[in-house]
Parts: C-alpha cells; structure tokens; sequence
C-alpha cells in the first residue's frame, strides 16, 4: 500500500515538471483541426474559350460542387478569364495568391478543376505550391483529387504538375513546327509590324504596305540619305501624324522584315525572305544600319564570288583537297587551284565551266520522257500520301477517342459516378496512350496539297539543269551542284 501510494503521489509531480520544462520543446504543435474556408480559382488559356464561356462555367460548377460536398465554405472567386499558364506573371492568379496570403478569414484550400488550370510551369508550380503549403494553404484539383497533406499525396500532385508541364511543351512543338513551316513558305504568323496591313486579293491573303509604311519608308530613306538621328525621324513622323516613341522607332529601324525578309525564334537564328511587300530595298536598310561592305583594310571580301561557282564543290584528284579560286589580274582570267602547298593541279575557270556544263547537259531530262515520268511520279506520290494521310486520320481519330474517354471520365467522377481510385486508375491510363499519339503525330508527313504543280516545277527543272545552272546566282548554282553532287567532284589536270 505505501508503494502504491508513492508512485501515485508521484504523477502530479511529473505533470508539474512536464508543463514546466515544455518551454524548452522543438518544434511547433500541428492544428489539430483545419480551417473549411476555400477558394475558386478558373482559368481559360485563349480570349475564344473566355468568350464563348463554357469551360469557364463548367469549372466553376464542378469546383462549387466539391466544395459543398467537402462542406467547404466559399470565401471568393478568381480568375474567371483568359491568362496563359506558362509563366506565373497573371493578373488574377497574383490576386488570388495575395488574397489568401493576406486573409483575415483563414484559408485552407484553393480549388482549381485540374493541376493545369492552377499552373503549367513545373518545377516553379511545385515551389510555389510548398510556399501556400507552409501557410497552411494546400490546393485541391476536382478531377485530379490528392491527399497534400500526406508524403505520398504531395509527391503525387508534383508528377501533376511536372506532366502539365510536359504537355505543354508537347503542344508547343507542335504549334511551332507548324510555325517554322509557314515561316520557310514566307508566310508571317504572327501580328504584323507597324505600317503593314493584311488584305485579301482574288482569295488570297496578302501582308501588304498601308499608309503608315509610306511615312515609314521616308524615314528609312531620310536616315539612309540625310544621316539623321532616330529622335530627328521620330519628330518628322510626329509632325506628319504618326506617333512613335523612342524605343519604337528604333526597333522598327533594326526589323528585316521591312526590306523583305523575316527573323523569328522558329528560324533558330535564320533569316528568310517572306512573300510579303517590301517597304525598302536591302541597300536601304543595310545603310539605315550602318552595315559596311568594305573591310578595313579597304579591299572586298567576297565569299560568294559568281566568277568561281565551283569552288570547295571541286576536290583536287591527286590529294583530296578542296579547290579554290583566284584570278590572274593582268590577264583578267579566273582559275581554280587545288590549296595544297606544292600541287599542280590548276585549270582556268571557263574551261572547267564549259566541262562542268556539259555534265548537266547530259543528266538532263528528255522531255520526250516527261509525261511518263510525270504519270508515275504522280502514282508514286499519290500512293505514299494516301498511305501517310489514312495512318494520320486513324491516329487523329484514336486522340480525338482518348480526350473523349478523358472528358467523360471527369463528368462521371464529378457527378460521383465513380470512386477516386478508378477515376485516378484511368486518368492516367489514358495520358500515358493521349502522350504516345501525340508523339507519333508530330512526326512529320509528306502531304502537299499542290502536287502536280510541283511535280510540273521538278520536270522543268530536270529538262533545264545546263540553263538553270547557267542563270543562277552563286548560291543558286552551288545548291543545284550539291543537289546532283552531294559530295562534290574530282578534278585531275
């Protein structure tokens, strides 16, 4: 009995220390009840989809139905327009994180639709959301539902984020290859720069000069001719009706796409000539840009050099080496010469171009043959399309399946058709088949829509090598060279 009392008599003590010491305690105590309130946060990515609605309010009512489901109390509404999800710089996405930041009213949860309508950027999605979770703020995705709270959650919602992500590059590449290949056909895509319209002519659209480009080009011609400084032309413009600021005129004096030609990140550093109107000649802007054809040293340095076309394209037969040109000034005679020190292996350029002529002449296409040749190129291109377009529509068809299946899968765990864990089971089943359709969709295709017209272009070309060779300007002639001659040819004097 004495023991017995002892160790009883102890227990008051051990609280008294327990509460005593629980100053120095690490770490900090975990609510142990969250808060209900939330947010609504929709978002639709084009000004199209704004306008038109639907997807705005479909996102909206499925979120207000999770909430009330969850007994989740509304504290606002955001979004509700287009903003593009690549970046994290939107408008009503910033006022909505300051809301729930800055809250009186506690908030716990923001609701999106999908983990794509909060943020498509990734690995900055994944900062920013363990940023709202240190706050207490976790986000909840109706059709991609997760446990944040947990490890195994959290780690889930991040492969979200990361597949968005993913996604969206996939769509990217898409749209950009379709881009570059508008660009290299000299069609412009994007808004058209200043002084320029977009009228359509007998069908067709054309980007052509309008009022405003004709005060531009006196600007180019007044700072090629008169050297005058870019705040001079500004204020001539002014005085004539059209307003630029500084940094306007200035871009708009560096654009190629004035003198005819067009410069675009698709390009990868290229430059094109486009189909459109030209405001200036390439004289005009290069003078506009200080752009100097001499050297320093006061003599011209001329890659391209239409007196020696052959040039590289020839090797030398005894060594290997690449062929050059240069030109015997008191005689005014071009030769090619093989760079290695010490070889002979030299011929006057217009013997070697009668030589190189009568190569063409013999490769050329006897028009005798051209209907025949063009009947079977046709049949054989025909055929290869066909093949091309009917594998194209088939897999259109299987992603145009796929993002069904998707959609209603969604509706049916909305209206609570479904469990969680077959709404996530075929979620995911189906992106990983929507990612591998995509994939071979990018492929490329050898669809054309003006067939014979090519077809025609390449018998032409093939009855006339010698002349088109013969006419073309030196880069034209080194393309057709390479082109009948990937490798080049050998020379032996």
């Amino acid at each position: 009995m004495d023991r017995k009392k002892t160790v009883n008599d102890c227990k008051p003590d051990a609280r008294l220390d327990s509460e005593l010491l629980g100053r120095f305690a690490k770490g900090s105590r975990s609510a142990a009840v969250r808060s209900n309130n939330c947010v609504i946060y929709t978002r639709v990515s084009s000004k199209e989809q704004a306008e038109n609605n639907m997807s705005l309010d479909t996102q909206r009512k499925a979120c207000e139905q999770f909430a009330m489901r969850s007994q989740y109390t509304i504290m606002g509404y955001f979004g509700g327009t287009y903003e593009s999800a690549k970046t994290d710089e939107r408008q009503e996405f910033n006022r909505m994180l300051h809301f729930v930041k800055k809250s009186r009213e506690k908030i716990a949860w923001i609701i999106v639709y999908s983990v794509d309508r909060f943020s498509r950027s990734g690995a900055n999605a994944i900062y920013l959301k363990e940023q709202l979770k240190k706050q207490g703020i976790l986000i909840l995705a109706v059709t991609q539902p997760t446990d944040a709270t947990t490890a195994s959650g959290s780690l889930q919602q991040n492969i979200q984020f990361i597949f968005s992500e993913y996604d969206n590059e996939l769509r990217r590449e898409k749209c950009m290859a379709g881009v570059k290949e508008a660009l290299l056909r000299g069609e412009w895509c994007n808004a058209i720069p200043t002084g320029y319209d977009r009228v359509t002519v007998n069908g067709q659209r054309k980007i052509v000069v309008n009022d405003q480009g004709k005060l531009l080009r006196k600007a180019f011609l007044w700072k090629a001719n008169q050297g005058i400084s870019n705040e001079e032309a500004r204020g001539r413009l002014a005085a004539m009706g059209l307003k630029l600021s500084h940094q306007r005129i200035s871009s708009i004096f560096r654009n190629p796409f004035y003198c005819g030609w067009m410069a675009h990140n698709a390009l990868e550093g290229k430059l094109v000539e486009g189909n459109h109107e030209k405001l200036i000649s390439k004289e005009v802007f290069l003078k506009v840009n200080n752009i100097q054809n001499l050297n320093p040293h006061g003599y011209k340095h001329k890659n391209e050099n239409d007196h020696i076309p052959l040039k590289i394209f020839l090797q030398c037969d005894h060594c290997g080496t690449s062929m050059v040109g240069y030109i015997v000034r008191k005689k005014k005679i071009w030769y090619y010469k093989c760079r290695k020190k010490g070889c002979a292996n030299n011929k006057s350029a217009k013997a070697l171009h009668l030589t190189f002529e009568n190569i063409l002449s013999s490769l050329t296409l006897d028009p005798k043959h051209a209907p025949l040749l063009r009947e079977q190129m046709i049949r054989t291109y025909t055929r290869l399309n066909r093949e091309n377009e009917e594998a194209t529509a088939l897999l259109q068809r299987q992603l145009d399946e796929i993002e069904g299946r998707m959609e209603r899968l969604e509706e049916r765990y909305v209206t609570e058709e479904i469990t969680q864990e077959l709404f996530v089971k075929y979620r995911e089943k189906f992106s990983r088949e929507r990612v591998q359709i995509v994939r071979r969709l990018q492929q490329p295709d050898i669809g054309s829509s003006n067939l014979e017209i090519y077809v025609d272009a390449a018998l032409h070309f093939a009855e006339n090598l010698r002349q088109v060779w013969v006419s073309g300007t030196f880069a034209e002639k080194q393309r057709l060279q390479y082109l009948l001659f990937p490798q080049g040819l050998r020379y032996r004097s």
